[in-house]
């Protein structure tokens, strides 16, 4: 994985020391709230409900033993002993004291971590396929491209005000694991006539207005990548509405102009920007991609494994994937336990987590934007001692991708702007459907849940999604079907009127009923739905 340069540390160590001014004007009283809140965004650092809220960067959901150890002395000592893994393939600590919040920072710099552009009108944290480097089927590893996309991206003097949040993802598979066409931009990285390039997707996104994003170029070629999101960003900066925040997303320009347009657009910028010389040179591209070299692997390792305890080898089949180098497995560690809150983890099992990547995983994790962790170089041999340590720490549920691995935000709970509740109803759903037999019978069913329009919770992408809103002061539950972060992307449609926190785990139930009686034999949740219609669900929904 990369390490900081000189360089990069200086930006880091400077920021830290930039923030810990500010942060003494505010205390002091030098600066007012409306002075400060820019400058707390720009450093991750968010006002919730009860206290203040940091959200740390993790580049492309890959941090090493040492980083997740760090983020475990961070739960313990600054916040109430737990983190909450999110959609972003970050961390968020969600009871932080403002004057600790320097100390925070300098002590995540210290193993090349930081809080910068979590928030604000910037290019947020690049996102990836969580089995990048292990998958066997991409065409390359996307990592080195996000992580010059990041270096590309951070402080840049053009876009650091845009007219919103705008979020960028890389993936080198067919298969689809980080939901790219839901981003402002998705990169598809892939081989034509034997040259590596990109087919480029812009104006996805989630929210009030969700849209699924437009192919705006099937090739561009890798060596042409910078300029050409060069391109993308500044014909975005020039248009886009900076006098209405709910029309400000570039899906939203994209609905306006159109992407025959916007795509003529982006060309005739390519032109011009192509010659001011912003790709990157080879040797950096190389410098970048040497961090991520393949592990050493054993080319002897056993391919062998006994299956004889049957948890263990439930476990293997739901949470464990195949991994490109024999001998070895992607392990899937589950953060969404039978009535636990989906995506935390405790200081202890953050460390648990660190310590398994160092030990059996070439000191390697990664962050999933399903809020889970994954181990993406385990040898098999060893695969029966992770679940045993898993096991011992409350982690070893093997309900990957089923009916209890609930995307949630952290909503009402602790969120200023939910309406309603995503946490007590996540365990709720989880428990009635708690049984692991019952959950592999319905089979993969991704349920997702936000508590309010912004859909943190991804809700509009999920086979099942919930939305919560405030209906005349009181929490309302909006079902909806048939959606898809996928490379089998879809958008879920709303069933009808909403329920109460109890009625829509009744209405989940009703729906899952009607699958199983509707189904065919193999067929997912998802695919029963695209096959017999909305309106088989609706009515057994409603009656």
């Amino acid at each position: 994985m990369y390490k900081y340069d000189e360089y990069d540390q200086a930006i880091v160590d400077q920021r830290v020391d930039e923030f810990r001014d500010q942060v003494r004007r505010r205390l002091s009283g030098e600066l007012t709230e409306d002075q400060f809140k820019p400058l707390r965004l720009m450093n991750g650092l968010y006002l919730q409900l009860h206290a203040y809220m940091l959200r740390v960067a993790v580049p492309y959901g890959t941090l090493d033993g040492r980083q997740m150890r760090m983020l475990g002395h961070i739960a313990r000592k600054y916040d109430r002993g737990y983190g909450h893994f999110t959609t972003r393939q970050n961390i968020q600590f969600n009871w932080i004291q403002l004057d600790q919040t320097p100390d925070i920072l300098q002590e995540l710099a210290t193993v090349e971590m930081h809080a910068i552009q979590t928030s604000g009108n910037c290019i947020r944290n690049i996102s990836s396929d969580q089995f990048a480097g292990a998958a066997a089927d991409e065409v390359a590893d996307p990592r080195p491209w996000a992580e010059l996309i990041r270096q590309w991206s951070t402080f840049h003097p053009e876009f650091t005000y845009l007219p919103r949040k705008f979020k960028i993802c890389v993936i080198a598979a067919d298969e689809d694991r980080a939901a790219m066409r839901l981003h402002d931009i998705g990169i598809e990285l892939h081989v034509r006539d034997g040259e590596l390039g990109a087919k480029i997707f812009v104006g996805g996104g989630m929210g009030r207005t969700p849209m699924i994003s437009h192919e705006i170029r099937d090739f561009v070629p890798a060596d042409d990548l910078m300029s050409y999101l060069e391109a993308c960003l500044r014909v975005y900066n020039r248009y886009g509405r900076r006098d209405n925040i709910y029309k400000a997303r570039i899906k939203i320009l994209l609905h306006e102009i159109g992407p025959d347009e916007y795509r003529r657009q982006v060309e005739e910028e390519f032109a011009a920007v192509k010659g001011l010389g912003l790709d990157p040179p080879r040797a950096e591209l190389e410098r970048i991609t040497s961090h991520f070299g393949a592990p050493d692997f054993d080319p002897n390792a056993s391919t062998d494994i006994d299956r004889s305890d049957p948890d263990f080898a439930v476990w293997l089949d739901q949470n464990v994937k195949a991994h490109k180098q024999p001998g070895y497995a992607i392990v899937n560690i589950s953060l969404k336990p039978i009535g636990g809150i989906p995506g935390d983890a405790s200081a202890d099992q953050i460390d648990v987590m660190a310590d398994l990547g160092t030990r059996y995983s070439f000191d390697e994790l990664r962050v999933t934007h399903a809020q889970n962790i994954v181990l993406p170089h385990v040898r098999i041999a060893d695969l029966q001692a992770v679940w045993l340590a898993l096991n011992d720490a409350g982690l070893a549920e093997a309900n990957l991708d089923l009916i209890s691995d609930i995307i949630a935000c952290p909503g009402l709970d602790y969120c200023s702007l939910a309406n309603a509740r995503s946490i007590p109803l996540a365990q709720k759903i989880a428990t009635r459907f708690g049984s692991l037999d019952r959950q592999r019978d319905l089979g993969e069913l991704k349920l997702k849940i936000s508590g309010c329009i912004n859909a943190c919770g991804h809700h509009h992408a999920g086979h099942i999604g919930i939305l919560g809103v405030d209906k005349k002061g009181t929490e309302n539950y909006q079902l909806s079907l048939g959606g898809s972060g996928a490379e089998d992307v879809s958008l879920a449609k709303i069933t009808g009127p909403g329920f109460s926190e109890d009625g829509v785990v009744d209405a989940i139930e009703r729906v899952t009923d009607r699958y199983l009686q509707v189904r065919d034999p193999g067929e997912r949740f998802l695919d029963t739905y695209r096959r017999v219609g909305f309106e088989t669900f609706k009515e057994a929904i409603y009656g």
